[in-house]
């Protein structure tokens, strides 16, 4: 069964955090080719470029995935434009503070009045958090009338002034908000068994306010070492790399002496990275995570995973976040396991197991870590092998691997302190969430320099020190990402390395 539903234009600077965007950006600096697109025979000439991306926002799903069937903008005169090359499934739920770049392609000119996206609920792996915070899977699925879902169709019209323009050479930049939290309700029956009803709600802004890091994932093309850049084919989302399959379009990556690589488990910076990706064989695996700028308009990247450091390669690879550390043994929670043989599954419990040996790293950082660095409420990617592969228990060994320390973030509301003259006061939040995930679910044990000093997600204190937060008073909700800091060494509880007032939003 297909619905559809029109909504109004809403400024989604205002919603931050409330649902699953679709990022559109039209911006022909950006493209070296494009794929897809079209069906109204316009020359290249009357033409402009889009780029597409996704991006999520951390909600009370622990996974929403579904199959993206399609994306099309309609243009004023009629004409429907297809973005979307291929169908691709896509875990919502995952994609927390960035936007994923999903297709590259050629539209026509002209004015743009509606957006379409077409989800496939046919195959949905979604599970929501039940009272205890524990992932439970969803089987009942359906519409507003209690109809079993299928596929859904969802549009948003662009009207008067915030009508998408799209002219040769012109950047524009549409934002679309499929928001989650709107658009499903979620209720437990007396076992505890959910049933989640969709009534699909989209928004749309033009011209987005915000600037959010973005990620690029697909198989390395070339480097041009003199210019600073390398090439990427796009192959978004669960799509494997591989150099036989049809790609989503093709992006130039520019990288700075601030870049930081992780190439083959292996940190770099800066111009000694780009020359290792050089030596890399064509259609070697990469993600990226940067920023896109301006003047010139391009973008730019603050951090490069390549070759054996994407999952998808030589090793089992676990993401989620630690809940809790017993010597070298990690409880990660809300975990994604990525299998050598291409396979992917959502197990809400896998445990890690580390040894000196196990090489770690800091996104966004080249500086060393080990192991000691890891501790409960920071989120991981870890490479190993998978030694027990029960559902039930899932194990995977890391002393031959490496451990990655993504960005973590915590909300909550900002507490007053009262402090000692003369020595600076911490910044405290009563924490409601790590990581998206109820902070009930966290074991603090061992995190301080002694039981006393363990981390109190009651009194989480944040050394927020290189940043000014004067402004954000008492009671503030805040979001705060950053590092938590290495297990047995609280307080200070965790790094920021930003603090967001949400006041505009609720927590």
């Amino acid at each position: 069964m297909v619905t559809e539903l029109v909504s109004r234009l809403k400024c989604i600077h205002n919603r931050f955090g409330a649902g699953a965007r679709l990022a559109v950006f039209f911006m022909a600096g950006l493209i070296l080719s494009a794929c897809g697109g079209g069906g109204s025979g316009d020359s290249a000439a009357d033409s402009g470029d889009v780029i597409i991306g996704l991006t999520d926002a951390e909600g009370d799903f622990a996974s929403y995935t579904v199959d993206v069937l399609s994306l099309t903008l309609t243009r004023a005169n009629g004409t429907v434009v297809e973005t979307l090359p291929l169908s691709t499934r896509v875990d919502f739920a995952q994609y927390t503070d960035l936007t994923e770049f999903l297709t590259a392609a050629t539209v026509p000119s002209g004015v743009y009045v509606k957006g379409t996206l077409v989800l496939d609920y046919g195959n949905a792996d979604i599970r929501v958090e039940n009272a205890a915070g524990e992932a439970v899977t969803v089987d009942n699925l359906v519409d507003a009338a209690g109809n079993p879902l299928a596929q859904v169709e969802v549009s948003v019209r662009l009207e008067d002034r915030n009508r998408l323009v799209v002219a040769p050479g012109v950047p524009a930049h549409l934002t679309l908000d499929f928001d989650l939290q709107a658009s499903n309700t979620v209720t437990f029956d007396s076992a505890g068994v959910p049933t989640v009803t969709v009534s699909p709600f989209l928004l749309a802004e033009v011209e987005a306010q915000h600037n959010k890091t973005h990620r690029l994932r697909g198989p390395l093309k070339q480097v041009d070492t003199d210019a600073g850049k390398f090439q990427v084919y796009l192959r978004p989302f669960r799509h494997r790399v591989a150099d036989w399959q049809r790609h989503f379009g093709v992006l130039n990556v520019f990288t700075d002496s601030d870049t930081v690589y992780e190439i083959d488990g292996i940190g770099y910076q800066g111009e000694a990275g780009l020359a290792v990706m050089d030596t890399l064989p064509r259609y070697s695996a990469v993600v990226v995570v940067g920023d896109v700028r301006l003047n010139p308009r391009r973008f730019l990247a603050r951090q490069v995973y390549a070759g054996s450091s994407v999952p998808g390669g030589n090793m089992d690879v676990v993401r989620g976040s630690v809940v809790a550390r017993s010597g070298n043994s990690l409880t990660v929670k809300g975990a994604t396991l990525f299998r050598m043989d291409g396979s992917i599954l959502f197990n809400d419990t896998v445990t890690v197991l580390l040894a000196d040996s196990t090489r770690v790293g800091k996104q966004l950082s080249a500086e060393p870590a080990d192991i000691g660095d890891v501790s409960v409420g920071q989120r991981v990617t870890v490479f190993g092998f998978i030694t027990n592969p029960s559902v039930e228990a899932l194990e995977l060994d890391a002393s031959s691997g490496y451990l990655r320390m993504e960005l973590s973030s915590v909300r909550g509301a900002r507490i007053g302190v009262v402090g000692i003259p003369e020595q600076p006061l911490p910044f405290v939040v009563d924490v409601v969430s790590i990581n998206g995930r109820d902070v009930a679910l966290y074991d603090f044990t061992g995190t301080g320099t002694d039981p006393a000093n363990d981390a109190d997600p009651d009194y989480y204190e944040v050394d927020g020190s290189t940043l000014d937060l004067s402004a954000i008073v008492e009671g503030s909700p805040v979001a705060v990402r950053g590092h938590v800091r290495p297990f047995g060494q609280a307080p200070m509880d965790f790094e920021a390395w930003t603090v967001v007032d949400r006041s505009a939003v609720g927590p």
